[in-house]
This record gives structure tokens, C-alpha cells and sequence, in this order.
């Protein structure tokens, strides 16, 4: 496998679709839709070129968590 150009649209068989970050004779890092970034050999990886654009990677649907009210405390001195 020859190096790719960044930006090119691939097709892995495990991950699916994927953009190629960067790439070189010996490592290629590919950012996949759904499995994030991946970094292959470039010699052993097997993917196919496409035409087809990945989707826009989805939102985090984690919400912020509130911060925390602690509620005020009452001392009471019990005198002498």
C-alpha cells in the first residue's frame, strides 16, 4: 500500500468510513466516524478509496453537570 493523501476518504472493513489524517512510508493515521482516530501500518493496512464523505461526527450527548449547592449550616452554641 502506497502512502495516502491527507484529507482522502477511505473505507476500512472493520471501522468503516474514515478521513486520512496523515501518512507516510511507515505510519498512517486515519480519523474514522464512529471508532475515532486510528494509526495503521502502512504496508499492512487494507483499505478501499471512496468518494463517499463520512457524516459529521455526532455530539456528545453528555450533559454538564450542575455544580453542586451545598446547603447552609446552622450552628448553635449552647453556652456556659
Amino acid at each position: 500500500m502506497r502512502t495516502l493523501s491527507e484529507g482522502q476518504f477511505i473505507k476500512h472493513v472493520q471501522y468503516g468510513l474514515g478521513v486520512v489524517t496523515h501518512s507516510d512510508a511507515e505510519r498512517t493515521s486515519i480519523d474514522f466516524h464512529l471508532h475515532g482516530s486510528k494509526k495503521f501500518v502502512t504496508r499492512l493496512m487494507t483499505v478501499e478509496l471512496t468518494d463517499e464523505a463520512p457524516p459529521p461526527k455526532p455530539h456528545s450527548l453528555r450533559r454538564k453537570r450542575a455544580p453542586t449547592q451545598i446547603p447552609p449550616v446552622t450552628i448553635t452554641v449552647i453556652g456556659k
